[in-house]
């Protein structure tokens, strides 16, 4: 197998961190006597070491266990702190254990002075950065491993189960973080049904990535079904948010932009509370449209003063509410760069006839995800409302004659 073939340099750049001269002159002859391509660097000192492995990349590092200003296993511990590279470690005749025990600080490999040929040499610096490489990996897929356990923890906070008990309003959301293996970051939404049968809806979106923001959204989301189940309303809702979003946000510059929606059955209406977001998208029989709606302020941007006026909207007889974040209406509709924005996406909307909401969902976020060809990374979420007359006012008169 070629170094290329295995993953390994063309040229191997090994620093040799050794005190005496001539234990220095002979690994110097050895390393010339194997057939590796290398470069060979030589410090006295682990502190000149790290010095030079701060100032340029070092594939292997021959290390002596006995220097003027380090001595033992502490030498492996003084030195693998500032490097990814290998660690051979050099033990003298007497010292048996000191291999062992750099092994277990450590090192990839030891060799023992005055028993080290050629081949030994070079195969002991070709195994060690193997398996150093094989250390990294299994390093990267734990990360991956934990990213993984963190992201289904946030996503359980973020985007919980509707708490729909009718059928009258159905509730369907998609979430897809803005990059490959990223991060859940402050996009979150909530659906919740309250005891007069009204079903009231949340999604928002906290500025930001990462963990402070997927947190904060987190906090959010809960905060908003507790209060909602308490009977928090409206601005006083908004309000009540507002000061959960900044006794809780880790920096002054986080705000957050959500819509609230409630959904009569029995009246037939919407009611609609924008804070700094978008205007949902009403679909019907006929097509889909955009809401026109008030806006206020998003929350956190000037705590205390913020309105949020109401608009109530009549239901059609049929059809669904869908609210979004801006990740899907912010990326490239097309190779000039122009962006999708809200035309773009009520054209998609028109051209995808499956009656089946979740379907419908898949299809219009391939769609647009397709035509960004990743190139732009914010993360999206969306939620889609449906109803029916039929299935509404059966649910009404169920509320109006239980007990």
């Amino acid at each position: 197998m070629t170094d290329h073939a295995a993953g390994t340099p063309g040229k191997y750049h090994i620093l040799l961190v050794e005190d005496d001269d001539g234990d220095a002159l002979l690994v110097e002859e050895l390393l010339y006597d194997t057939d590796l391509p290398h470069t060979l660097t030589r410090c006295r000192t682990a502190a000149d070491a790290r010095r030079e492995l701060a100032a340029q990349p070092v594939h292997c590092v021959l290390l002596d266990l006995h220097l003027p200003d380090a001595s033992g296993v502490e030498t492996v511990e003084a030195i693998q702190t500032d490097t990814g590279a290998a660690i051979i470690v050099l033990t003298g005749l007497d010292e048996p254990r000191a291999g062992v025990e750099a092994l277990g600080a450590g090192a990839q490999d030891y060799l023992i002075k005055g028993k080290v040929e050629p081949d030994l040499l070079q195969r002991a610096v070709r195994y060690a950065l193997q398996r150093k490489q094989a250390e990294r990996a299994n390093a990267a897929l734990q990360i991956g491993r934990l990213r993984a356990e963190e992201n289904a923890r946030l996503e359980r906070g973020l985007l919980p189960e509707p708490l729909l008990s009718s059928a009258a309003v159905t509730a369907s959301s998609r979430y897809y973080p803005g990059r490959a293996q990223a991060l859940l970051g402050g996009d979150f939404l909530d659906v919740v049904q309250t005891d007069d049968g009204q079903v009231h809806a949340i999604i928002g979106d906290v500025s930001g990535h990462g963990p402070d923001a997927a947190a904060l959204g987190v906090c959010l989301r809960i905060a908003w079904r507790a209060l909602t189940l308490g009977g928090h309303r409206n601005q006083q809702l908004l309000r009540l948010l507002e000061r959960i979003h900044i006794a809780e946000r880790t920096g002054n510059d986080l705000f957050t932009t959500c819509t609230l929606i409630t959904v009569d059955p029995r009246a037939a209406t919407a009611t609609l509370h924008l804070a700094g977001h978008h205007e949902p998208l009403l679909l019907t029989p006929e097509g889909a449209r955009e809401v026109s709606a008030a806006h206020g302020v998003a929350l956190g941007i000037v705590p205390g003063l913020g309105q949020w006026t109401a608009t109530t909207l009549a239901l059609p007889p049929r059809g669904a509410l869908v609210a979004y974040t801006d990740g899907l209406i912010e990326g490239f509709a097309n190779s000039t760069g122009d962006r999708l924005g809200v035309d773009g996406l009520l054209r998609i909307i028109d051209t995808i006839p499956t009656p089946d909401p979740g379907a419908h969902l898949d299809e219009l976020i391939a769609r647009t995800r397709t035509l960004n060809a990743d190139r732009h990374s914010d993360d999206l979420a969306v939620l889609r409302l449906d109803w029916n007359t039929g299935t509404a006012a059966a649910t009404a008169n169920a509320w109006r004659t239980a007990p």
